[in-house]
């Protein structure tokens, strides 16, 4: 049987070096049949990351896809209805990449009818270190595959063992493209600043499908976790990044889980990232603990106001006025 075609699709902003060494492992990638869409939402590159993306956009190794905007989520979107690919495969712009990388995500799509979407292994420095390195998972426990607090439980960083997974982790993700051709799924862009819960929005609704999510510690990769650029269109530091960050959660919860779903999550969302509990371990101060509460307040009431919005006007703007522009040109 023979591999099928992958659409690399790799959305950035503002990033550089990082941003060239990444597509330099993506395009050393020893696969018969893939394509490299580079989504690029960066206002002015240094002049050796723009004449590196010029070069190889003019040898059609990378599709540049220039945009003046910023959004994750409407970032796939826009590569998603330029690809070509059977299987469309999502990556960070500060990532490196092993040989062998995109065979490892295509052979289980070969292996399995029933998969739908791959999750990645992904090497996180940061996590890591905060394990200390020696900590291996086998089977994650039952709790990771509950919708109401899986996000506690889900540990793609560790675990080592294939197996059937609730969610995926951004940076490293693929999916049959007839996930958005067949069921017309498409990410969420009502999801704000880094687009925290983004995938995972998208991966609760892809379940109604009937398709598997399948965690394949192969296709694995380190994520660098660059704290500037990326989908980072606002700093972690800003208060307006504080509230999408909840509000992000609250809006997942919101678009796709049952009331008493939602209870235990957004209860478990205030005793780790507000109170600081385990798995967050933030300071007790009760100063910080304040502030933390009252950004979970404005972020609650801000999704609530999205989802009530969203009944007249379903905020898939940048993917409205893509549509817009190309019905003009036709």
């Amino acid at each position: 049987m023979s591999l099928p075609s992958i659409s690399v699709i790799i959305p950035t902003y503002n990033r550089e070096k990082v941003l060239r060494e990444t597509l330099a492992d993506v395009l050393q990638q020893d696969y018969p049949d893939f394509e490299v869409l580079v989504v690029d939402q960066t206002p002015t590159h240094e002049p050796e990351t723009d004449a590196y993306l010029q070069s190889l956009a003019e040898s059609n190794r990378i599709q540049w896809l220039r945009l003046d905007w910023a959004s994750l989520p409407g970032a796939r979107n826009y590569a998603v209805r330029r690809s070509q690919g059977a299987i469309i495969l999502f990556l960070d712009d500060d990532v490196q990449l092993p040989p062998g990388f995109l065979h490892a995500h295509a052979r289980n799509y070969l292996d399995n009818p029933e998969i739908g979407a791959i999750a990645g292994r992904v090497f996180d420095r940061m996590k890591l270190a905060d394990s200390g390195g020696g900590l291996t998972i086998e089977d994650l426990p039952p709790e990771a595959m509950d919708p109401g607090i899986a996000w506690y439980y889900i540990d793609l960083v560790h675990t080592v063992k294939p197996q059937q997974v609730l969610s995926v982790r951004g940076c490293n993700m693929s999916f049959r493209r007839e996930i958005f051709d067949k069921y017309g799924l498409h990410f969420d862009e009502r999801f704000r600043g880094s687009a925290v819960r983004e995938e995972s929005d998208f991966c609760l609704r892809l379940r109604q499908t009937g398709y598997k999510i399948w965690y394949e510690p192969d296709a694995h990769l380190i994520h660098l976790g660059e704290e500037t650029g990326g989908c980072h269109d606002i700093s972690t530091r800003s208060i307006s990044y504080q509230i999408t960050f909840y509000h992000n959660h609250f809006l997942l919860g919101l678009n796709n889980l049952t009331l008493s779903q939602c209870l235990r999550f957004f209860a478990r969302l205030f005793d780790c990232h507000v109170l600081g509990h385990p798995p967050c371990n933030k300071s007790g101060s009760p100063i910080k603990t304040l502030v933390r509460g009252w950004f979970y307040t404005l972020g609650f009431f801000n999704a609530v106001g999205t989802v009530l919005q969203s009944s007249f006007q379903d905020g898939q703007i940048y993917s409205q006025q893509d549509e817009l522009a190309h019905s003009q040109k036709t």
